[in-house]
């Protein structure tokens, strides 16, 4: 079994593989989704990364509850043989590869997930070149550089792509967003959540997106500066939109969980959702959607936009000074 170390080694040498297939995208794409929405072939999915309880949690989605009939996690390539084998066994998988480069050719799907965000991109970039629809959990990557040349290459070579936080990605926040219309004037946001600034999987990064993600899914991507608090060991931030908005995030450290108020001329309001959510969840089915039909459920802008408020966060931490959002 490769480690992250070795996989990535692996990746590089890849390279060529990944030539050879490149000439062959818009047919594998054009095949995929057109098998896909005939159903006259199911959907083969391999994931990367099995550190994280999500893969677990994917297996058990497709395989064991079968919550899309038809559509099935196939392989698994953990950071360590424990890991995927762990995977295996929880979440039903048949099949562990030693290198993901393997699954090339026997997967019609990507899931990119492991628990640091700085893996994903260089683990997507051979399936992506290879016409391979991929959904790379939360974060989607860890440099905003980075995302905007992976994102360019997807768009070259016609492969969809998406990445989003399932805390915002659901029929909740949807809906917390259509009652953010009928507000009238309001200011000041405030939000809980778990998030630490010193995680070692990304710091900001790992639960901040969860943070960050559906504010700008309830009112609007264009958060201009930022700024981290620290007070000991508790911390927060302060958000600005290009409004004058503000939104300050307080880090949960006792409590997990997620809660939004904002203030109105009316007094305070706790946004709360009025739906339940559905079964299969709205995050999986537009990922599922993608991977059948190729279409995209977040713009790439919108992605990016995440990412460069989550670095900025990360770059603010230090001295606890205002460092604006770039893209």
């Amino acid at each position: 079994m490769n480690t992250r170390r070795s996989f990535i080694k692996t990746v590089g040498t890849g390279t060529a593989l990944s030539a050879l297939t490149f000439s062959t995208i818009g047919a594998t794409a054009s095949r995929l989704i057109s098998e896909n929405l005939s159903g006259e072939k199911p959907i083969r999915i391999g994931i990367i990364g099995a550190e994280n309880s999500h893969t677990v949690g994917y297996g058990k989605l497709f395989n064991i509850d079968k919550k899309f009939p038809g559509v099935e996690l196939k392989y698994v390539w953990g950071e360590t043989e424990e890991f995927a084998r762990t995977a295996m066994n929880k979440g039903q998988i048949p099949n562990m590869v030693k290198d993901p480069l393997e699954m090339l050719g026997k997967i019609d799907a990507l899931i990119v997930d492991h628990r640091h965000a700085k893996y994903h991109l260089e683990a997507a970039t051979p399936f992506v070149k290879a016409g391979i629809p991929t959904f790379i959990d939360k974060p989607f990557c860890y440099r905003v550089a980075e995302g905007k040349e992976f994102l360019k290459m997807a768009r070259e070579t016609g492969t969809p792509v998406s990445s989003y936080s399932t805390v915002a990605h659901t029929d909740s926040t949807f809906d917390m967003a259509d009652q953010v219309k009928s507000l009238g004037e309001f200011n000041n946001i405030v939000r809980y959540g778990p998030a630490d600034i010193e995680s070692p999987y990304g710091g900001i990064f790992f639960y901040g997106v969860h943070l960050v993600q559906p504010l700008m899914y309830m009112f609007g991507d264009d958060i201009k500066v930022v700024k981290i608090n620290k007070y000991g060991k508790q911390a927060g931030a302060v958000l600005i939109f290009e409004s004058g908005l503000q939104a300050n995030l307080v880090f949960n450290s006792l409590h997990y969980g997620w809660e939004t108020f904002v203030e109105t001329k009316k007094g305070i309001v706790e946004l709360k959702s009025r739906v339940q959510e559905t079964s299969p969840e709205r995050c999986y089915r537009d990922m599922v959607e993608m991977f059948r039909t190729g279409k995209e459920p977040l713009k790439h802008e919108s992605i990016l936009k995440c990412v460069a408020v989550l670095e900025a966060l990360e770059q603010s931490a230090p001295e606890e000074k205002w460092v604006e959002v770039k893209i």
